[in-house]
């Protein structure tokens, strides 16, 4: 029992060691760089798959060993809860230490003041109370203590730095709180991203389902989040002249609180990072890409619409794919209706190239905007009750013969093209829309305190240093006083013989040095 109790101890020396903390968090950082590095699965599953797949056995190794859930990792988060465990108990017994140290008395002054780094020794003719008071005056602002030691003689004990360790302790516990404000953060907030239309489509935040990906704390139900709600009223990009975009700008409007009971818009310039802060949320806008809008005119006559964003193939000229699916009016039968559907799949050039009959984009503005189309009748398997992508068609459809291609074709916005039953099909132009990005963080204050403390202690722990003078003064034998200066610098000596010079002339000679 004794040696179980041994081992424990020590084990508690070593995690709660300075060194141990500084290596976990080191381990800390470098085991965050994959998170960096690789695609995360919570942010982007279709990329970390995709990844997989292509690295073979060394992705699947590393799925194993959840590089692709970093911060959710078994062993980023024991990294984690070991340093927090290290750094409170470092604190604590460091901190009842350094209280015990500001109550305490300067120590006693040396016997041998000769021995100390610093050492100056006079005789002058003031009395030992007046060199004594020539100490006080050149120490001020030092926590000082005068004694009368056994020989008669009397001495000044003086020490000054005790923000140093202050610093030190307001930097280590600024890094336990920004660890707290971290996960309390992880626990409580959440983010989520939507793609808005930008002519007047709108957003309320009063749930997950509002959201085409949401990702929530371990505490967020998705029930009670922010109320606010934006609309999208325009959209302005601009370019270089090499198809970069130079900035984005969502003329959005916004309410929240009051607002959404008047009915008020708040209007707001959203660009990209300056995001518009409401409801303790923060709106971001990510980009943006087209939507195409497509008219069927069915053989009965009857005419719909429809308007269902693209994703962009190529982020440089905005090449989009996507597909945008049409219910046909008129059949009460479901099966029949089935077999009616309509999807129109393929690629959106916002400034069409033609290289023969591939269409290609060779800027990402929309100056000339075509599309190259597969039109599908048949089976959308909308009514299977299966998830299904907004941007593509179930090819396994294609290949059982339930969804049937009936034309492949170039259009110009206004073109239209028709089928062999009659319907048709007209490419009637683009639209912007927006991506957003909804953050809630309700430590984000927390964060920023915290990372300033941190900066803060440690400036004050690399600018302040931690010194000791001893003035002694006594009657000689020749009636003289005998004074003597000793000085030790209790971390770092650089600049210190400077400033121990000038005191110890102040002291000895009663001049300030300036």
């Amino acid at each position: 029992m004794r040696d179980v109790l041994a081992h424990l101890r020590n084990t508690w020396r070593g995690l709660t060691a300075m060194r141990t903390a500084l290596t976990l968090l080191f381990l800390l950082a470098l085991g965050a760089m994959p998170g960096a590095l690789l695609p995360q699965r919570s942010l982007n599953p279709a990329k970390t798959e995709e990844y997989v797949a292509e690295h073979g056995w060394w992705g699947r190794l590393l799925d194993r060993m959840q590089f692709f859930d970093v911060y959710g990792s078994v062993w980023f988060s024991a990294v984690y809860v070991l340093l927090f465990v290290s750094l409170v108990g470092c604190l604590l017994p460091r901190t009842w230490e350094y209280f015990a140290q500001m109550r305490a008395k300067p120590v006693l002054a040396p016997r041998n003041l000769a021995r100390m780094p610093h050492h100056e020794r006079a005789e002058v003719d003031a009395s030992v109370e007046e060199a004594i008071g020539r100490g006080r005056a050149a120490l001020r602002g030092w926590r000082l203590v005068e004694r009368e030691e056994a020989d008669g003689a009397r001495s000044l004990s003086a020490e000054r730095g005790y923000l140093r360790e202050t610093g030190n302790l307001v930097f280590h516990f600024a890094l336990l709180g920004l660890l707290v404000a971290f996960a309390l953060g992880k626990m409580f907030g959440y983010e989520g991203q939507v793609i808005v239309q930008a002519n007047g489509g709108q957003f309320c935040n009063s749930g997950i389902f509002n959201y085409d990906s949401f990702r929530a704390g371990l505490r967020v139900d998705g029930t009670e989040l922010s109320p606010f709600c934006v609309k999208v009223d325009g959209f302005e990009a601009s370019y270089l002249d090499n198809g970069q975009a130079e900035s984005f700008l969502a003329r959005v409007g916004h309410q929240s609180g009051a607002d959404l009971e008047t009915g008020t818009w708040r209007p707001y310039d959203l660009r990209v990072n300056d995001p518009l802060r409401t409801a303790g949320d923060r709106l971001y806008l990510l980009g943006h890409g087209y939507t195409p809008t497509f008219t069927v005119t069915f053989p009965g006559g009857e005419t719909r619409s429809s308007a269902v964003q693209w994703r962009p193939a190529d982020p440089l000229t905005l090449l989009s794919e996507g597909a945008t699916k049409f219910d046909p009016p008129g059949y009460t039968d479901a099966a029949q209706r089935r077999q009616h559907q309509l999807a129109i799949t393929g690629l959106l050039a916002p400034s069409a190239v033609f290289t023969g009959d591939l269409l290609g984009s060779d800027f990402p503005e929309a100056r000339d905007p075509a599309v190259a189309v597969d039109v599908y009748r048949g089976d959308l398997g909308t009514d299977s009750g299966r998830a299904q992508s907004i941007f593509s068609i179930d090819e396994s459809l294609v290949e059982d013969g339930r969804l049937v291609k009936v034309a492949r074709v170039n259009l110009m916005a206004g073109e239209s093209t028709t089928l062999d039953d009659g319907t048709v099909v007209r490419f009637d132009g683009v639209t912007d829309w927006v991506s957003l990005q909804v953050s809630h963080d309700p430590t984000q204050v927390w964060v920023l305190v915290f990372a300033v403390l941190i900066v803060l202690g440690l400036v004050t722990s690399l600018v302040v240093k931690r010194r000791r003078v001893w003035v002694r003064a006594r009657r000689g034998e020749d009636g003289r006083t005998v004074v003597e200066v000793g000085g030790l610098a209790r971390t770092d000596q650089a600049g210190y013989g400077e400033e121990f010079t000038g005191l110890a002339r102040s002291v000895l000679s009663g001049k300030e040095e300036s």
